[in-house]
């Protein structure tokens, strides 16, 4: 089966962003070297709470979309 425009529009677009994601997390596992930098549990804390919440409405965003497609509203039978 040959890939539509926008799935193939997506695979590149979505891959590259998650990339970019990922790269920019292990920069900031970078930061946890106590050697080099100064930080706290709350710090910490507060970060990673943060991630979450968007990491959670990102994925909120996704499902809300295939929620749409999903629904058919009242029909008769």
């Amino acid at each position: 089966m040959e890939k539509t425009e926008k799935r193939q529009r997506f695979e590149k677009v979505a891959g590259a962003r998650v990339q970019k994601v990922l790269d920019t997390l292990q920069l900031l596992k970078n930061c946890s070297n106590r050697n080099n930098y100064e930080y706290t549990a709350s710090d910490v804390n507060q970060m990673f709470s943060e991630i979450s919440k968007a990491v959670k409405g990102a994925q909120a965003a996704y499902v809300s979309e295939l929620n749409k497609a999903n629904k058919k509203g009242f029909t008769f039978k």
